[in-house]
């Protein structure tokens, strides 16, 4: 199995950190806001997933940031 790369790790808890500050405990509340649904949500979250960058402008947008923001813990 191929390891997870250290930058969708970093993304996926930016993901989660910001969504739980803006006040969305529940993955599928914030899933249904942004249009993704809930396992997908999760799946970026547990860097499961590799999401596009339309993907990434729409949290960022639903969770009213920047994508940069979302990006920021990336090195």
């Amino acid at each position: 199995m191929t390891p997870i790369p250290a930058h969708r790790i970093a993304f996926g808890d930016r993901v989660r950190e910001v969504r739980k500050a803006k006040g969305w405990a529940s993955q599928e509340d914030f899933a249904h806001h942004a249009g993704l649904d809930r396992t997908y949500v999760s799946g970026i979250e547990r860097a499961r997933r590799n999401p596009t960058l339309d993907v990434i402008v729409r949290i960022a947008h639903a969770l009213d940031v920047s994508p940069a923001d979302l990006l920021a813990t990336i090195d």
